[in-house]
């Protein structure tokens, strides 16, 4: 086969590379400003970096138990309760991960038979199509449409069938900045329940919300008991380095999920899930605002944006802003990604690498707001 990697099995032959990793590379040799990959620009709050330090003084540098250190786990069922007023049993229904990334890999991993299908709204997070194919399975999009992002309920109806085994959600979104709405989300949770579906929902930014506010998919009524919901201290604290992610869900449900993440980190940043522990239980005003500056960030480089003629779509979560490109160029958004270092010295994303359907985001880029809004 023509161009095929050696030795690499075929379910990941179109996956041997990331576009975040191309464009920092980019941004590296040129010595442009990375506003592709998605990092924030602080280091965090010191209190919990100081608790990370407590904790490797106090010992804490061994294996920690598998499902996480109990005081992660209780913290986390205090965080869902408090902001969602979901319930959650710290022994059996919290399990402690490495980033959100290999909770959504080990869901897929458990929960999949070859050949079931995924189901995910484009465009999507890379990480999600290399899983479900490391899964044995098959991906189903239903895309969500500029200017806001909206989708078709019909869409997603349209792409269940038999095989169908789950649905990943994504909200707040990224790439797009999207916050799915309680009537949205509803049109989702009736899709699970008519077609007996698990609905795993990705809420890594979940404090990142400027107009609309983040509602949990597990909060609507019947769908705690068939939602895994993952969340991460990375974008939440601004520590994308300690990995320190989360599932919540039923029993039964963590159980099976267990069982795929035991075999792939087993466990991982003990003395980190001390300090997140201690940031989850005391941080409230952090996030506040964290996302009050963040707005502000949004606001000054959207308008930067506008200004030199792109179009700017709405972002009301994230650090992310996409806009079209049509206006200043006829080229794709790759090709324009490619030659934006020796014209402004700056790295963006082309958002066609979140698509299935390519012309659908051929003129669409990605942009980074955090790094942008403090240098400029």
């Amino acid at each position: 086969m023509s161009g095929r990697i050696p030795y690499l099995n075929a379910r990941l032959q179109g996956y041997t590379s990331t576009i975040f990793a191309e464009m920092s590379a980019l941004a590296v040799a040129t010595g442009s400003l990375n506003l592709g990959q998605g990092f924030p620009d602080s280091d965090g709050p010191d209190a919990i970096k100081r608790a990370a330090i407590r904790a490797i003084e106090a010992g804490h540098n061994q294996y920690p138990p598998l499902n996480g250190i109990s005081e992660l786990r209780s913290a986390i069922a205090s965080h869902q309760k408090r902001f969602y007023g979901l319930d959650f049993v710290p022994e059996t229904d919290i399990l402690v991960t490495a980033g959100a990334t290999e909770a959504i890999a080990a869901c897929l991993l458990s929960l999949c038979e070859t050949g079931d299908e995924v189901v995910m709204f484009e465009p999507y997070y890379d990480s999600y199509a290399a899983c479900t194919a490391m899964a044995g399975a098959q991906r189903r999009v239903v895309q969500l449409r500029a200017p806001d992002w909206s989708f078709e309920p019909e869409a997603l109806e349209d792409a269940i069938t038999e095989r169908t085994r789950l649905i990943l959600v994504n909200t707040p979104h990224n790439p797009t900045g999207k916050v799915f709405s309680q009537v949205e989300l509803q049109v989702i949770a009736d899709v699970c329940w008519r077609h007996n579906l698990i609905a795993v929902t990705d809420e890594v930014y979940e404090h990142l919300v400027y107009e609309s506010p983040h509602v949990s998919l597990a909060s609507l009524p019947g769908m705690a008991e068939r939602t895994i919901t993952i969340s991460s201290a990375a974008k939440t604290f601004s520590v994308t380095g300690w990995k320190v992610g989360w599932a919540c869900a039923r029993p039964e449900l963590i159980a099976a999920i267990r069982t795929a993440k035991q075999f792939l980190t087993f466990v991982n940043a003990a003395p980190f899930q001390y300090a997140i522990a201690e940031g989850l239980a005391t941080s409230d005003d952090y996030l506040v605002e964290a996302a009050q500056v963040l707005r502000q960030k949004r606001d000054f480089f959207g308008a930067g944006l506008e200004s030199v003629g792109f179009q700017v779509f709405s972002s009301h979560g994230t650090f992310f802003l996409t806009t079209d490109i049509t206006p200043l160029s006829d080229e794709d958004g790759y090709t324009f990604c490619l030659e934006l270092p020796e014209r402004c010295g700056v790295v963006a994303v082309p958002s066609s690498a979140f698509y299935d359907d390519k012309g659908a985001g051929r003129h669409f880029v990605r942009w980074m707001f955090f790094e942008a809004s403090r240098s400029a």
